[in-house]
């Protein structure tokens, strides 16, 4: 086990660790959900990425320490970012176990630490991702046997460092996640009510619209309030890891506290407040309006967006507003026909009731599309948590 000292030591780089493959191409692989690729890109740019390159299961790009720290404190839209740590060709497991034995896991970890493999394996001659992932965790536990007689712990639900093995065409790249965990996680959300829209897709959304805080938003389905709060994160410019506790990127032996520091101060010092009456949503559920009204006040300027307890279809006007919503489909309420006259339902609203406003509809389930009798202006494929879903623009004139 690493001494309480020599962990010290490293942290003020008197240690020399080993150069890593990220250390030496200053190369990053961030993975997002299918249909934000393109997106994620562009935001990896306008994070500070260079030569940002989407590929098969995510986007690779360049950054120095700085960026890296940025896109994970600020990015809305990925799931976690990779920092590479070695590759090599890998026909078999024993190749795999044989080259991760190589690393000097104690330059991340020490063996009172605990820790979690995530593997993919695709198109190559392993083909069970949970085989591949155990080999890597035996090969990690058996260094720190051979190493100083103890081996650490697996965690799945809280470890304290994240390895991702990935394998494709009998390649391998061994990697730590440097977000520490799911980037969608943001932190606010303490309560939930069935099948609750994923942070970053919500997040997506609001990208999408375009809406640039001149006119307000209003969510009248609006569940336990995960599109409110990305919208009140995205105008407050809170940074999205603001109520993360901590990122992987802090086990690298080459992490720099003093940049990291920084650019946190960089970030927080952007935020704004938000002005009473901008953000706005309703739902028919007492549950739901509660839930909702939970998760904002865990949020700074929470308190400045209202939520009331309504049904849509008693809404006044929403005249001159961006809607954004995630309507219930199947696994989230009744019978199908029941849902027919749902969707119907809300066509008619957005219709008769959100004149000269743009309504952003996300669909779970595509085939009630058709249900709502609205043109649409355009449709996003965005696909996460095993749903094919669509993100739908109605314009009303």
């Amino acid at each position: 086990m690493a001494s309480a000292d020599r962990v010290k030591r490293r942290r003020r780089g008197t240690r020399q660790a080993a150069a890593y493959q990220y250390q030496t191409d200053c190369y990053y692989f961030a993975q997002v959900a299918e249909g934000l690729k393109e997106a994620g890109a562009q935001e990896l740019s306008e994070l500070g990425a260079q030569d940002v390159r989407p590929e098969f299961s995510g986007i690779r790009f360049g950054a120095d320490k700085a960026t890296l720290y940025r896109i994970n404190y600020q990015s809305r839209l990925l799931s976690r970012c990779l920092a590479p740590l070695m590759s090599f060709a890998c026909p078999d497991t024993d190749r795999l176990y044989q080259e991760a034995k190589q690393i000097a896991w104690e330059d991340f970890f020490s063996a009172g630490s605990t820790f979690a493999v995530s593997g993919n394996v695709s198109a190559s001659a392993i083909s069970h991702s949970k085989y591949a992932a155990l080999r890597l965790k035996d090969a990690v536990a058996d260094y720190f046997i051979e190493k100083c007689g103890q081996r650490p712990d697996v965690s799945v639900k809280n470890p304290d460092i994240l390895l991702n093995l990935h394998i494709r065409n009998d390649k391998a790249v061994i990697s730590l996640d440097t977000s520490g965990g799911a980037l969608h996680r943001r932190g606010y959300r303490e309560e939930t009510v069935s099948a609750p829209m994923q942070e970053t897709v919500a997040a997506a959304i609001i990208r999408f619209s375009q809406w640039d805080g001149s006119i307000p938003l209003y969510d009248p389905l609006c569940g336990s309030g995960t599109l409110l709060c990305e919208a009140l994160m995205w105008y407050s410019r809170t940074p999205a890891g603001f109520f993360r506790n901590r990122f992987g990127f802090e086990l690298l032996p080459d992490f720099d506290q003093a940049v990291w520091q920084q650019v946190k101060k960089e970030a927080d010092g952007c935020m704004r407040e938000l002005p009473q009456g901008l953000i706005s949503g309703s739902d028919v559920s007492t549950v739901a309006v509660g839930a909702a009204r939970t998760n904002l006040m865990g949020l700074r300027y929470g308190n400045n967006v209202s939520v009331a307890r309504t049904d849509f279809r008693n809404l006044p006007d929403l005249e001159g507003h961006v809607i954004v919503t995630n309507p219930p489909y199947g696994i989230r309420m009744g019978r199908d026909e029941d849902l027919e006259v749902f969707y119907k339902n809300l066509g008619d609203f957005l219709k008769q009731k959100c004149q000269g406003s743009a309504a952003f509809v996300y669909f779970g389930d595509r085939k009630y599309i058709k249900k709502v009798g609205l043109k649409a202006a355009w449709k996003k494929p965005i696909q996460v948590g095993g749903l094919d879903g669509r993100l739908v623009k109605y314009e009303m004139y």
